[in-house]
């Protein structure tokens, strides 16, 4: 293998047009890998920083005086060592130096240089023991969008299509079906009123919580029939965002803990959701765990705020027994490396991954790479906008490229 030749980074802008950071990492052999880092909205409290003081300009002076010479010469094909040095020349436990989005856009350019230079796919460097890469995960799609994401929508930000199949095109389908029919009740309903997309591309209207459920609910059930296989609705209802002082406040009432789990669990059994994240505020591991007591098998119980992808909090929800389910999310905890190390601790102790995008996000096509490296449960990345199509599309070439091989 060859060694790292030079490493670039530069200023670009993701899908809601904020500035964010891009790497290219030149390799002395002649292969090169190029990675943006996305950013989130609801972001958890534990991920690392996404910049340094000063934003993206100070990353990128940064990268250019400190990271970019302690990187070069370094060896491609020790993909650990490289994530490590990012570590040691940021110096903290949070990248707060130096950026996480720095790192991470550098972590995967390196990893997918690497992929480059050896000539095999992205998923096939990340590929987690165990996985074979004939399991495509389910499509969890964003088709009406509240909170933090849609103003003037409800107060639980996704309503999601959670749409499994072997075939991802199938999947990819039920899902924009799911989409295409949620829009068109919702104009239905308010045929004179101007409706839009959130940041992930889901409807915006002026519904309730448990009103934009119903909508979605019966939309997938429609969608269900009409394509004959199984569509299911889901929620990420990031409750952080409206838990404020020891409750949580949605529009329609106002709910303890107890009352939340009770709530959550009730939606699950009569709307049968497959999917729930972040049901919970993001520190409350033992109510975490009531809810998935209660659920049993009928959803998956998903941790995003609450792990925020690191390792050390997902030990102490797999101790408690927490949840079914992790969201992972590569710029969380900087490192594709970092990244892996959660998925491989989820999967040995039992837990579902589910890989996830960023509502800032960039037409790039990696992310399905991670999904089915990893084995992913499902890849949740959006339906609609180029940045969301870009990983819907790489899934659809790897499907087609599984479907070729198998020939």
């Amino acid at each position: 293998m060859s060694r790292v030749e030079s490493v670039e980074m530069r200023a670009i802008l993701d899908s809601r047009g904020r500035p964010t950071v891009e790497a290219v990492v030149r390799l002395r052999g002649g292969a090169s890998g190029t990675a943006g880092a996305p950013s989130g909205a609801s972001t958890g409290a534990h991920e690392v920083r996404a910049f340094p003081d000063g934003g993206v300009p100070a990353a990128l002076a940064i990268a250019r005086s400190t990271v970019a010479p302690a990187l070069r010469g370094l060896d491609s094909a020790d993909l650990a060592g490289f994530d490590q040095a990012l570590h040691a020349v940021d110096g903290t436990s949070d990248f707060s130096r130096i950026g996480g989005n720095t790192a991470t856009a550098l972590s995967l350019a390196a990893h997918l240089a690497h992929a480059a230079e050896v000539g095999r796919p992205l998923w096939q460097v990340l590929q987690r023991p165990g996985v074979d890469g004939t399991r495509f995960p389910a499509i969890v799609g964003n088709c009406l969008n509240g909170g933090r994401h849609a103003i003037g929508g409800p107060d639980i930000q996704e309503f999601h299509a959670f749409a499994p199949s072997a075939d991802p095109a199938e999947a990819i389908e039920a899902a924009l079906e799911v989409h295409r029919r949620v829009g068109e009740a919702l104009h239905a309903r308010f045929p004179k009123q101007a409706l839009g997309l959130g940041d992930e591309g889901g409807w915006v209207a002026p519904v309730g919580n448990v009103e934009a459920l119903e909508i979605l609910a019966g939309a997938c059930a429609a969608a269900s029939d009409a394509l004959g296989r199984p569509i299911h609705p889901g929620l990420d209802l990031a409750a952080s965002e409206f838990f404020r002082d020891g409750r949580y406040r949605y529009r329609e009432q106002t709910l303890d803990t107890e009352g939340q789990v009770r709530f959550v669990a009730e939606l699950v059994d009569r709307y049968g959701l497959r999917y729930v994240e972040d049901p919970l505020d993001q520190e409350a591991f033992e109510a975490f765990a009531e809810l998935t007591r209660a659920v049993g098998e009928k959803a998956m119980v998903v941790g995003d705020d609450l792990y925020t992808t690191a390792l050390a909090r997902l030990e102490r929800g797999i101790a408690l027994h927490a949840t079914n389910a992790v969201l992972i999310k590569v710029n969380q905890v900087g490192t594709v490396t970092d990244t892996l190390a959660t998925v491989d601790r989820a999967r040995a102790a039992g837990l579902a991954t589910v890989t996830s995008h960023r509502s800032g996000d960039l037409p790039e096509g990696w992310l399905a790479h991670v999904a089915l490296g990893t084995g992913a449960a499902g890849l949740k990345c959006g339906l609609l906008g180029g940045e969301r199509v870009a990983k819907l599309n790489e899934l659809l070439r790897l499907g087609a490229r599984h479907r070729e091989s198998h020939r």
